[in-house]
């Protein structure tokens, strides 16, 4: 009986090992990043104001990197964000105007969620990759926002760019990490998304309804790209529709701190993980800018790191099919 006990608290200050450990990777990547560059150009990069704007930027990404989580851990995809970020944002000015902070908040909300069950339904019913999905909807999402702007920029009346600046832009984007990290380590739904996305059938044969649970996280996609909307909008002011997939370059930046957080799971920390992560790669972006690369720099930046990070958290298999 004492060994038992023995062994299991060793698991268990093993298990707190490797949660500090994780911890610790991502401060050190961070001090590394900030240092490099403060190194490279020290009067123009990394003061402790310009941190304060790099996190700004880099807690709306987060917040979407969130709810792709849920689908890239089961080997999915979502190329529609983008085009769902702003017909959201769009519908968030409309409403603003109308109904103040409550259609502001609660349009992008309703818009994503409604945006993401279509995308869960349709690739089920579909069955198509996931990719060929989201990226035909995505056409179809822009020519909505087109259609309800004919083309105008749409503007967010500056008495309701609360969420926009500190405080009411941290409070918010905290409230969604703490939502989607209860949600995926106290429900059946994070249970069940780790179960299928480590082997579909296997959790089919115990019983876990495949199909019902990617439908619910392409929802949960769209509810955290909802919030993402409303934090964009606030924080840029404008949205103007898109069109022939130009809406496509949003999606990227928010898929990268998603593969921090598929990279650092094992450490059980994929929320913090995806917060780090987007503000490194704000760190490195804006790092290149006050060396005085020019902006095309971050689309290469976004391209390099996207294939280092997927490079380093999957592990190929043999015959398998992209889903």
């Amino acid at each position: 009986m004492h060994s038992v006990v023995a062994s299991m608290q060793k698991l268990k200050r093993s298990k707190t090992f490797v949660q500090y450990e994780g911890i610790l990777i991502l401060l050190l990547l961070v001090l590394l990043c900030w240092g490099v560059f403060k190194i490279l150009v020290p009067n123009k990069f990394g003061a402790p104001g310009q941190l304060v704007s790099y996190l700004q930027s880099s807690l709306i990404y987060a917040v979407g990197g969130c709810g792709l989580y849920y689908i890239v851990v089961m080997g999915l995809f979502d190329f529609s964000i983008g085009a769902n970020v702003v017909l959201s944002s769009i519908l968030a000015c409309v409403f603003a105007s109308q109904f103040g902070y409550i259609g502001l908040i609660v349009a992008p909300v309703i818009c994503g969620t409604l945006i993401g069950l279509l995308n869960g339904v349709v690739y089920v019913k579909l069955h198509i990759p996931s990719m060929i999905v989201t990226v035909g909807l995505a056409l179809i999402y822009e020519s909505l926002s087109v259609f309800a702007t004919q083309g105008q920029e749409q503007i967010l009346n500056a008495q309701y760019a609360v969420f926009g600046s500190y405080p009411a832009n941290l409070i918010l984007a905290l409230l969604a990490f703490f939502l989607c990290s209860f949600i995926i380590q106290y429900t059946k739904v994070g249970t069940y998304t780790y179960a299928i996305g480590s082997n579909e059938f296997v959790a089919k044969n115990m019983g876990v309804n495949v199909n019902r649970y990617k439908v619910v996280a392409f929802v949960l996609c769209g509810f955290f790209v909802g919030i993402m909307s409303v934090l964009t909008i606030s924080y840029g002011s404008s949205m103007t529709a898109a069109s022939n997939m130009s809406s496509m370059v949003r999606n990227f930046t928010p898929l990268m701190g998603t593969f921090f957080g598929l990279a650092f799971k094992k450490y059980g920390h994929p929320v913090l993980a995806i917060v780090v992560g987007e503000f490194i790669i704000s760190l490195i972006f804006n790092g290149f800018v006050a060396i005085g690369a020019p902006s095309t720099i971050q689309n290469v930046v976004t391209g390099a790191a996207l294939l280092l990070i997927v490079m380093a958290t999957t592990k190929p298999v043999k015959g398998a099919v992209v889903k």
